[in-house]
């Protein structure tokens, strides 16, 4: 593990990418996730002594992707806690913590590892404060890099939001920009129930614009709202973490095409916000999802369930379409690890076929 490489900073790549960002703050200063999750972990400890952090690596080696970068320094080896290799063991201390009072916050230094936890996460964190009639609460966050890594292969490299979203009792955030990560870090913190953050690995080192109110120590990401990063009238697309980077890409393409995508940043899986997709859906009356996890019971797979049940099936003019990960265990090799994810292009592709006989209306 201690060998395990920072991710290099992609500022100069990604910020091209995000040229078109919808912000209005437009000199706004500049910040990665990573050091957007470090700081508001930092203030959180600083304004409540009851936080604390423990994970494989966190303290003196600053954790395995820096997000804990200079807390060990700052608070000491009580409140900044490195442990052994034992998801299992670490994972019911936290929890255990929580329940005397504390405000754990446990690192996985991947979700993957995750599942060496997950009775830990399931049945005490999330069914405690139920089984015990509301007495016990259990204020906990679980948080660590989720989704597809790079060149990790197939067991180090899947999303858990469906998994994870799936459980009642648990809160499940998934941040794409810095002002989410920092916001969402600190909401997770102060909620009295257990919640998962499910950070990207790929978008750590990504920087983005961050709004004078954003660097607050007051700033707070409300859970369960979504954002919408870009407004439009012909088609909804809906996503969350890296997916939103692709929404976007596909979104400013096809505005060259006369297309104009309302892209919604979802932030909060569980709960989710479905007053804003069914907002949009009678606004665009056509609906796309995007997403890296797996097809089958994903989060697109959910809120077209949710759209189809509700009012908002009567407004859609085409059915929902779902751009997914490919439904395999993710390969090694390079080239098959592009394949196994969706592309901008396949968002594309989406787009154009929802529309269909009605695309020669949107140009005109």
């Amino acid at each position: 593990y201690s060998k395990c490489p920072d991710i290099m900073p992609m500022q100069r790549k990604f910020f091209t990418r995000r040229a078109f960002s919808t912000s209005r703050i437009l000199n706004a200063q500049q910040m990665t996730v990573r050091d957007a999750l470090n700081a508001g972990l930092d203030e959180e400890m600083e304004r409540d002594e009851r936080v604390f952090i423990l994970g494989e690596e966190v303290a003196m080696y600053d954790g395995a992707y820096k997000v804990s970068r200079g807390l060990w320094k700052k608070y000491g080896d009580k409140r900044v806690i490195d442990t052994p290799i034992t998801e299992m063991g670490f994972a019911g201390i936290a929890v255990g913590a929580a329940m005397a009072g504390l405000r754990p916050v446990c690192e996985f230094m991947t979700f993957n590892f995750s599942m060496q936890a997950i009775d830990q996460v399931v049945n005490s964190a999330a069914k405690t404060f139920y089984m015990s009639a509301g007495v016990v609460n259990v204020p906990i966050v679980f948080r660590g890099p989720n989704g597809a890594a790079a060149g990790v292969a197939a067991q180090h490299s899947q999303c858990f939001g469906a998994w994870y979203s799936h459980c009642p009792g648990l809160k499940v955030l998934s941040p794409y920009s810095s002002e989410d990560a920092k916001g969402l870090m600190k909401a997770a913190i102060r909620d009295p129930d257990p919640v998962v953050l499910l950070e990207n690995e790929i978008l750590y080192g990504a920087a983005f614009p961050m709004s004078d109110e954003a660097m607050s120590k007051d700033f707070i990401v409300p859970i369960g709202k979504a954002k919408i990063e870009r407004s439009g009238n012909h088609i909804t697309l809906v996503a969350h973490s890296k997916a939103v980077e692709l929404a976007l890409e596909a979104a400013k393409q096809l505005a060259g095409e006369g297309i104009e995508c309302e892209v919604i940043n979802l932030r909060s899986i569980r709960p989710l916000d479905e007053e804003t997709i069914v907002k949009s859906v009678i606004k665009t009356n056509h609906l796309v999802t995007v997403e890296q996890g797996w097809p089958q019971c994903g989060i697109g797979s959910e809120i077209c369930a949710r759209i189809m049940e509700g009012e908002a099936f009567y407004h859609l003019d085409a059915p929902v379409v779902r751009v997914t990960g490919v439904d395999t265990p993710m390969p090694y090799t390079k080239s098959l690890e592009a394949a196994a994810l969706p592309q901008p292009h396949d968002v594309v592709r989406a787009v154009k076929k929802v529309l269909g006989g009605r695309l020669w209306t949107v140009i005109n």
